[in-house]
């Protein structure tokens, strides 16, 4: 089994190899809350969006016209030859999951880089804090077959349930319909643009090869099973990245 593992240092980069999936997160220092209100899951989007781009782009440069950057002003830009495909995400009050390809050498790297330094300057300035915000280098793990590659995308984006029906890793869920309809109506995850629904978000991801291994989408019983199977493979690797 693959464990999890730190990106490590500025000096010596992680390998990550072409046209392979990898699975990585990062949480708040000590465990913190890292966003405290939807504007800070809307700037951590915009910038899931102008980080993952060789060009660089200020999104501050984006708003000075109209007032301030929104979302949809920054996800409508052009940009440069993107870092990675975004396959998948999902952001939760202190951490988030990313379904990550690489498209440029040393493209997740760069691009993790980018995100995690943006948003902590962000959320520093905004919050009138200083030091890391982030519990050191962000974790990744490999996507070893279809079958890993299909249940990992099913629980980054069944992680919303943990807020709504905390047991359902356990197989425990009071009302299923009513948890789809919550988990579709969260706009901070990539699962809205997998089930159809039109939105301004969807220029983050990359769905395409997403799809091609997936083959279908599945129901929301089998989605549910799935990332419980997940969680069921990888614990021991997860439990050593408590949330």
């Amino acid at each position: 089994m693959v464990r999890y593992t730190v990106a490590i240092s500025m000096m010596r980069d992680m390998l990550f190899a072409p046209e392979e999936w990898y699975h990585c997160l990062s949480r708040g220092v000590d465990k913190r809350t890292i966003f405290m209100e939807p504007r800070d899951y809307e700037r951590f989007q915009m910038l899931l969006y102008i980080c993952n781009s060789t060009t660089p782009i200020r999104i501050s440069d984006l708003g000075k016209i109209s007032g301030g950057p929104t979302l949809e002003r920054v996800l409508t830009e052009e940009r440069g030859e993107p870092f990675v495909d975004i396959g998948a995400y999902e952001l939760m009050p202190n951490h988030y999951h990313l379904l990550l390809r690489e498209i440029t050498k040393g493209g997740i790297t760069s691009f993790m880089r980018k995100l995690g330094t943006g948003f902590t300057m962000f959320f520093n300035l905004k919050y009138e804090r200083t030091g890391a915000l982030f519990s050191g280098r962000f974790k990744t793990k490999h996507i070893k077959d279809d079958n890993h590659f299909r249940r990992t995308v099913h629980y980054i984006h069944s992680n919303i349930a943990e807020i709504y029906e905390p047991r359902w890793k356990e197989g425990v869920i009071g009302n299923k319909e009513e948890l789809r309809r919550k988990m579709l109506a969260y706009p901070y995850s990539s699962l809205p643009d997998y089930e159809g629904i039109e939105r301004i978000e969807s220029a983050i991801i990359n769905k395409n090869p997403v799809l091609d291994l997936l083959e279908d989408r599945p129901d929301f019983n089998a989605l549910i099973k799935d990332a419980r199977a997940f969680y069921g493979d990888d614990a021991q690797d997860i439990s050593q990245f408590e949330f």
